[in-house]
C-alpha cells in the first residue's frame, strides 16, 4: 500500500462563519436554544446576520476548523467539501490555501451559494449556532476522490454533514475506499441535536467503520441514551480507540480497552467556546497520527483546545507549534 502524504483528511460542510458578541437577551428574542446547532434556511440566516453588530467572518466548518488547527501545528492537512462559485466560495478556498490546508473541492454547485454559519456567541462564551448549509450539504459520493482520501493516514468524518441521505453515502464510500489504502476512520458526533436525529446511522458507522471517535460526554450519553459510565463501557466495546471531552472536567480517553483521563489546561477566561471540539481534534490527530501514547495525545488536544477558547473565534490566534511542549517535541 502506499504511503499516506497527509496526516489527515477531513469531510465536513464548507461553510463561512460569521460570529459576533451577543447578550443572552438576543436568544431569547430570536427563538434561539442556547449551545445548539438549529439548521436554518438562506432568509433566516440573512435576518440573523443583519442584527448582528461587529461580526467576525471567516472560513469554517467543523472538520476544515480541524484541518486548519492541524496545519498550525506543523501537521499536514487536507479537506473535502462543496462550495458554489461565488464570492464565499472563493473566500473559503483562499483561506485554506492560506494556511497550507489542501482543498479537494467537490463539484461546483450551481443550485445553491455557499454555505454559512451565523455564530451568537453568549458572555459565558457559550455559542449558539445558526447554519445554513447551501452548497455544503449537497456533497454526495461523486465528490470524494479516492486518492484524495487515500493520501491522509486518518479519515475525519464530520457528523454536522450528515443531515442528507446523499451525504451519509458519501461518509460510508469514503470510509470504504479509507479502509481499503490502509487508512484510519475518525468520526467527530458534533452535537447531541444532530445525534438526535441521526442516532441509529451513527451507532451502525461506529460500530462498523470508526476507528477513532471524538465526542463529548452529552453527545456520547445521546448516542447510547445512557449515563457516561455506561456509555463509555458500550463504546469500548465497539471501538478501539476514543477521545470523550468534558469541558473543565478534562476529557476520558478509551485506548485499546484502558480508559486514560486527562486534565483539563488552565485557562485565565472563556471567551468563546466555538471551535473547542475542532482544535482538541487537531491536536488529539497530530498526536495520533506520529504514534503518541493516549495521555501525550490528549494533552495536546487540550492545549489547543484551551488556545481557542480565550478568544472569540474558531481558529487559534498563534501558531499551535509554538504551543508544544518540549517534553513533546522530536
Amino acid at each position: 500500500m502506499s504511503t499516506p502524504t497527509l496526516d489527515a483528511v477531513t469531510i465536513g460542510n464548507a461553510l463561512v462563519d460569521v460570529i459576533a458578541e451577543v447578550p443572552e437577551s438576543f436568544l431569547a428574542e430570536e427563538g434561539l436554544t442556547k449551545a445548539s446547532m438549529m439548521l436554518v434556511d438562506s432568509a433566516r440566516a440573512a435576518h440573523l446576520y443583519g442584527r448582528l453588530a461587529g461580526a467576525v467572518q471567516a472560513s469554517g466548518g467543523s472538520a476544515a476548523n480541524t484541518s486548519h488547527g492541524l496545519a498550525s501545528l506543523g501537521g499536514r492537512a487536507g479537506f473535502v467539501g462543496k462550495i458554489a462559485d461565488d464570492d464565499l466560495g472563493r473566500a473559503f478556498a483562499a483561506d485554506l490555501a492560506r494556511v497550507g490546508v489542501r482543498f479537494f473541492a467537490g463539484a461546483t454547485s450551481v443550485i445553491e451559494p455557499t454555505g454559512r454559519c451565523v455564530i451568537a456567541v453568549t458572555p459565558d462564551g457559550q455559542r449558539t449556532m445558526s447554519t445554513f448549509l447551501g452548497a455544503s450539504a449537497l456533497l454526495e459520493p461523486a465528490d470524494v476522490d479516492r486518492g484524495a482520501v487515500a493520501s491522509g493516514a486518518v479519515l475525519f468524518l464530520e457528523g454536522y454533514l450528515f443531515d442528507r441521505d446523499a451525504a451519509k453515502e458519501a461518509f460510508r464510500v469514503a470510509a470504504a475506499h479509507a479502509h481499503a489504502a490502509g487508512r484510519k476512520v475518525a468520526l467527530t458526533l458534533s452535537d447531541s441535536f444532530c445525534v438526535e436525529r441521526h442516532r441509529a446511522d451513527f451507532l451502525a458507522l461506529v460500530r462498523d467503520e470508526v476507528d477513532l471517535l471524538f465526542a463529548n460526554e452529552h453527545e456520547l450519553c445521546a448516542l447510547y441514551e445512557t449515563g457516561l459510565d455506561a456509555a463509555l463501557a458500550r463504546l469500548a466495546g465497539e471501538c478501539a480507540h476514543a477521545a470523550v471531552t468534558r469541558s473543565a472536567e478534562g476529557s476520558v480517553l478509551l485506548w485499546e480497552g484502558e480508559r486514560v483521563t486527562v486534565q483539563a489546561e488552565p485557562v485565565a477566561r472563556v471567551v468563546d467556546v466555538t471551535g473547542a471540539g475542532d482544535m482538541y481534534a487537531s491536536g488529539f490527530l497530530y498526536g495520533f497520527t506520529r504514534g503518541w501514547p493516549a495521555e501525550s495525545c490528549g494533552r495536546l488536544a487540550g492545549i489547543a483546545a484551551a488556545e481557542v477558547i480565550a478568544h472569540v473565534g474558531p481558529r487559534p490566534r498563534v501558531a499551535l507549534s509554538t504551543l508544544i511542549p518540549l517534553d513533546l517535541r522530536p
